[in-house]
């Protein structure tokens, strides 16, 4: 700031009061900064070609020129500086601004001072909005626009607090909340005020109830339109959009798998159906070891591990997947870890190529009665699903029948059907040939492993 105000302004201000005639001040300095040579002409000339155009030509007697046209070259002379001084200041400005950072030696007043005054976007999640709350009022922290994304599952007042972070008068004209309220709401650990207070419904599904204005998207691009139709039911004329049937991969059925889309019925193994070695802990041991079979099948077949995601809808179950892949798989560099091993719930808003689902429960259905959680659970897939359960306990609920009398079509019989002699990224069967020469299907899971080894 003091080279540029006791430096540069007042030689600025002296060569404009010369009309533009003397050597340009900070010529040298603009000559470096765009890399250009120290003889490099960076202004109009006064005269002619022969004359220095950073400095004032000491024969102008000699050039006979009209005052229409000197007039004219100091004029242009005058802009061209403009433009320059104003990119000089551009650079004290950044000056400026970077000094701050050589005052604030920690990282937290850095970052607030880019969010207070740099920052155009800014991203954090609704629970950090809520506990900085009065840090970023102090900083007088103020948006336009503010977009909340999955904003179906985000509580109440999760979702009224950033509205109101900024202080009066506020600078907010817009708010845009993206959602699904067809899917999984907020988690409320309270029953009471679950059930009682029905404080599990977000505002943006309060809203969507009431009839606030909105859009609803009709048209989906992530699926095929097979396993669109699992979940379609659940929206108002939901339809895939051209460029989806478009794609190679779409067209293509799963290399080695007869179906897109398949449920599995998984018999108790070892005489064992469900078990739960501590309350709600819910694992099935059947489906895991099935599971895991399949995702080594598909990766001797050459499918990339990073495409497929193992699925399970209670925690009991996800924890024992990963015990039974880093038995069976992680060691093995054929085989490896899949993309994910997690529950339905945590997976919501993620998606993969490839998704194998585990339903574990063998004694009630669970809470996979609740709709929305199937919605989650059969939308993550973009090119497969393969879904393993008890297909006599889920088929015969009301709730599901929807998707699990689409799922049972595809392979009455509820056997895993593989194709022989296929490869990924080699197979070119049509995804409507669900039936090729070189189906069979598969007995159980010890079959299937026997397979594999």
């Amino acid at each position: 700031a003091h080279l540029f105000e006791q430096h540069v302004q007042p030689a600025w201000r002296a060569w404009l009061a010369l009309g533009g005639r003397a050597a340009l001040p900070f010529a040298p300095f603009v000559r470096s900064q765009r890399g250009l040579p120290t003889d490099a002409p960076l202004l109009p000339p006064l005269a002619d070609s022969d004359s220095n155009n950073d400095s004032t030509n000491a024969n102008n007697n000699n050039n006979k020129r009209s005052k229409t046209s000197d007039s004219a070259a100091l004029e242009a002379r005058v802009a061209a500086a403009r433009s320059l001084y104003a990119h000089v200041v551009a650079v004290f400005d950044e000056l400026r601004d970077c000094r701050v950072f050589e005052i604030m030696r920690s990282g937290r007043h850095r970052g607030d001072y880019l969010c207070g005054t740099q920052a155009r976007i800014v991203a954090m999640t609704t629970t950090h909005a809520a506990l900085r709350r009065d840090a970023l009022l102090e900083l007088g922290f103020g948006f336009d626009s503010l977009v909340m994304e999955e904003a179906a599952q985000v509580l109440d007042i999760e979702t009224l607090l950033p509205l109101l972070g900024q202080t009066r008068p506020a600078r907010l004209r817009r708010a845009t909340l993206i959602g699904d309220h067809h899917q999984l709401p907020p988690v409320v650990k309270s029953r009471a005020l679950r059930r009682a207070a029905n404080y599990e419904q977000s505002l943006f599904a309060r809203w969507v109830r009431v009839g606030a204005p909105h859009v609803t998207l009709d048209a989906q691009a992530r699926a095929r339109p097979s396993l669109a139709a699992l979940y379609a039911w659940r929206y108002s004329a939901l339809r895939t959009l051209p460029a989806v049937n478009a794609r190679r991969s779409v067209q293509l059925a799963n290399a080695g798998l007869a179906c897109t889309a398949q449920l599995i019925d998984v018999p108790d193994y070892n005489g064992v159906g469900e078990s739960a070695p501590v309350a709600h802990f819910y694992q099935n041991l059947g489906e895991a070891e099935y599971v895991v079979a399949l995702f080594m099948y598909m990766r001797v077949l050459g499918y990339p591990a990073a495409s497929i995601t193992l699925l399970a809808t209670y925690n009991g179950q996800k924890q024992l997947l990963r015990d039974v892949v880093d038995a069976r798989c992680a060691a093995n560099p054929l085989f490896g870890r899949p993309a994910a091993i997690t529950t339905v719930d945590k997976y919501q808003g993620q998606q993969n190529d490839i998704v194998l689902l585990s339903l574990v429960r063998t004694r009630h259905v669970g809470h996979l009665r609740d709709v929305r959680r199937l919605v989650v659970a059969l939308s993550r897939a973009r090119l497969g699903l393969y879904v393993f359960g008890r297909t006599s306990l889920f088929a015969a609920c009301d709730e599901l029948a929807p998707a699990f009398s689409q799922l049972s079509a595809a392979c009455p019989s509820h056997r895993l059907a593989l194709v022989r002699n296929e490869r990924y990224g080699a197979c070119e069967r049509s995804a409507d040939d669900t039936s090729p020469d070189e189906r069979f299907e598969i007995q159980g899971v010890e079959q299937l492993g026997a397979l594999v080894c």
